[in-house]
């Protein structure tokens, strides 16, 4: 009987549910996977629209896993100076199959120093900052380099899972759960990206973004400097 694949998902205050559990819909259908939620202790983790979830292991006891994934979300920005988890990640990732990341997710896997020289994407509005962590932006709902997969912003990790569903399992498998899933997106509008989105919409997004966009900036510019004196 063939090993289970071991898939961790970290669940932090303050993410994007959807980051997470976009992911979490797919993965937990792979035949053979444990999907676990990590985080510093057991107890109930606030997403930044205020749902509770239940982390289910700790980063203290989690075992080796097989693909580790970031979510995003404004939370990210604590962890991007977080010692313990930044730590985490790097253990993790260097016996990892697939080392991956949802939305802004990315910024937390660039400050843990896992985007040197790799391809990668995130959500639209922190497209910019990869550069500044060691990674080379692409462009994509899904970006793959090697042992990494990123997905773009927060509807874009069900690709993202759908993706290496079909790595791991094959096509046929992850188009199985594409169908029990019923995904088959048919938006009714055209405003899902900086590029088809009427130029008003796209301006209040900007607008009401600056303010925590400009304490991005901040943040990544420490980071940065750190990465570069490592």
């Amino acid at each position: 009987m063939p090993e289970p694949l071991n898939i961790g998902l970290l669940l932090f205050p303050r993410l994007t549910q959807l980051d997470l559990t976009g992911p979490y819909e797919v993965f937990s259908r792979l035949p053979g996977a444990r999907v676990r939620l990590l985080w510093k202790t057991l107890e109930p983790v606030r997403a930044d629209t205020g749902i509770g979830m239940l982390p289910d292991t700790t980063l203290a006891e989690c075992p080796p896993l097989d693909l580790v994934c970031v979510p995003g979300g404004p939370g990210v920005a604590a962890l991007m100076e977080d010692t313990e988890v930044l730590d985490f990640l790097r253990r993790q990732a260097a016996g990892a199959r697939y080392v991956t990341s949802v939305c802004t997710g990315a910024l937390v896997l660039g400050a843990a120093g896992l985007l040197r020289g790799k391809r990668a994407t995130t959500h639209w509005a922190s497209h910019d900052f990869l550069s500044a962590l060691g990674a080379t932006p692409a462009k994509g709902r899904v970006v793959r380099d090697g042992d990494l997969f990123t997905g773009g912003g927060v509807t874009a990790g069900i690709d993202f899972a759908l993706a290496i569903a079909a790595e791991v399992a094959g096509p046929e498998a992850a188009q199985a759960i594409q169908l029990q899933i019923e995904y088959a997106p048919a938006p009714p509008f055209s405003a899902g990206t900086p590029e088809t989105a009427p130029a008003g919409v796209l301006d209040a997004a900007r607008t009401r973004g600056a303010a925590t966009r400009a304490e991005r900036e901040a943040l990544v510019a420490r980071v940065a400097a750190r990465l570069a004196a490592a």
